[in-house]
């Protein structure tokens, strides 16, 4: 089977020009504290319907005692965490939905090809490939650490109703 093509070439993405850092993650994103799952933004290409952002992997994450001990392993459901905040970070910055907070709806073909440790830098490519505003918009996604595809699938994003949400609480 050949090796899987990147969603974006990797020479269209520079460490060097981050055009997103942390503040303006959470200025679209809700997630805070442990569930922050972004560290930057990459690359933005509304006309390519994509996005690229990464996590910096640390000893420090609040799962490298416990998964597993002696042997932290990313877990994936943190991977596809990862790809669900890039993928909302871009429909909410794009306002694709139409929404004020987009919520997780959904995981298929989701693939975990290598392990993630602390001290890699995981890279997450999304792109857009459907989008029914005001209901869904659907994306795949890949995760790379050194250029070595480690996780990849089809996300789904769906409206969340966020003042009923406040008023129950």
């Amino acid at each position: 089977m050949p090796a899987k093509e990147p969603l974006v070439d990797f020479s269209e993405i520079s460490f060097d020009r981050i055009v997103g850092g942390i503040e303006e993650i959470r200025r679209h994103n809700p997630q805070r504290f442990e569930m922050e799952q972004l560290s930057g933004i990459l690359l933005e290409d509304l006309s390519r319907d994509l996005c690229v952002g990464f996590k910096n992997v640390t000893a420090d994450e609040f799962w490298v005692r416990g998964h597993m001990p002696g042997i932290p392993l990313m877990p994936g459901v943190l991977m596809c965490e990862a790809a669900a905040q890039l993928a909302s970070y871009f429909a909410q910055k794009n306002d694709l939905l139409g929404c004020e907070m987009v919520g997780f709806g959904g995981l298929e073909d989701v693939r975990f090809r290598d392990p993630v440790y602390p001290g890699d830098r995981l890279v997450i490519m999304c792109r857009k490939i459907k989008l029914r505003r005001g209901a869904v918009v659907v994306c795949e996604f890949q995760g790379w650490v050194d250029r070595r595809l480690v996780v990849e699938g089809v996300i789904k994003g769906v409206p969340l109703p966020a003042a009923a949400m406040r008023a129950q609480q």
